[in-house]
């Protein structure tokens, strides 16, 4: 076999080599992409879900009930709580907050002047909008805002910073809380999030693919009042640490025997000396 041939046999297995390794660290990068079943499509449509917040029990709610006439529609609204906090300096200021209406467990709210309201199971714009028709029929023109105070979403497992997020709209994804955690950390499994919803006697769980562009028209991509996203470790993050579980538990043994060898060889050398 002459030289030529040679090095063409080394050049042609090198080839091979570098493409097997490109094509191990392209299915790996893969995993670290969302929507990677989009392809290398540059536009297109995604479906849509049909998505709204509805109050539920135990829910707290902020509802202010403005008019150009303050007055009139002062009667409308809880009175202000003055919370009190230090300074660190020996002084105390008094910030003044509106108080909160509760939703009880059979779904209503007290409320001034109209009593009993049944809230659960309307989203903040209908109950707005019964307030608003209500209301005006003992004032002109009020205005009314409904806010749910207590949304909050857990995020777990393999995030950057696995946290309660307190929601400040009503519009909020899944894609909305994993950015809200500092992302998945490459050890996350971005084809397996569960997420866990509280429903009325029970909890429902899901697991859903964000690689999978129909994602969206998922009845869990936007998320409600306490639900918990969990980001599943992949194969890599469980074999370290049953590595490092594994490696920790042969340093101990090999402490443990090494001390024991040490009292041992303390305890000869005192009984051959004496």
């Amino acid at each position: 076999m002459n030289n030529r041939s040679i090095i063409t046999r080394i050049a042609l297995i090198t080839a091979i080599v570098l493409t097997m390794a490109s094509c191990r660290t392209g299915r790996h990068s893969s995993h670290l992409t969302y929507m990677e079943q989009l392809g290398d499509s540059r536009q297109g449509t995604l479906s849509k879900s049909d998505y709204k917040v509805t109050i539920q029990p135990e829910d707290e709610l902020q509802i202010i009930v403005t008019s150009a006439i303050p007055a009139a529609t002062s009667e409308y609204n809880l009175p202000n709580s003055n919370a009190s906090f230090s300074t660190g300096v020996g002084n105390l200021i008094t910030d003044s907050q509106q108080q909160s209406y509760f939703v009880d467990r059979e779904g209503n709210i007290e409320f001034p002047k109209l009593g009993t309201i049944h809230a659960a199971g309307m989203t903040t714009s209908q109950l707005r909008d019964m307030l608003i028709e209500r209301i005006g029929q003992h004032v002109k023109d009020p205005n009314v805002r409904v806010l749910i105070t207590n949304f909050h979403v857990n995020v777990m497992g393999e995030v950057r910073n696995p946290h309660r997020i307190h929601v400040p709209s009503q519009r909020f994804s899944i894609f909305d809380a994993l950015a809200a955690a500092g992302d998945m950390t490459e050890y996350g499994r971005r084809d397996n999030v569960t997420i866990i919803r509280e429903e009325a006697d029970s909890a429902r769980y899901v697991r859903l693919d964000l690689r999978d562009p129909a994602i969206t028209a998922s009845p869990y991509y936007y998320l409600k009042q306490n639900d918990v996203i969990i980001v599943e470790p992949n194969e890599i993050r469980q074999a370290n640490s049953r590595y490092n579980q594994h490696s920790a538990f042969k340093l101990s043994v090999i402490s443990t025997v090494v001390g024991a060898i040490s009292v041992i060889a303390s305890l000869v050398i005192a009984l051959a000396v004496h």
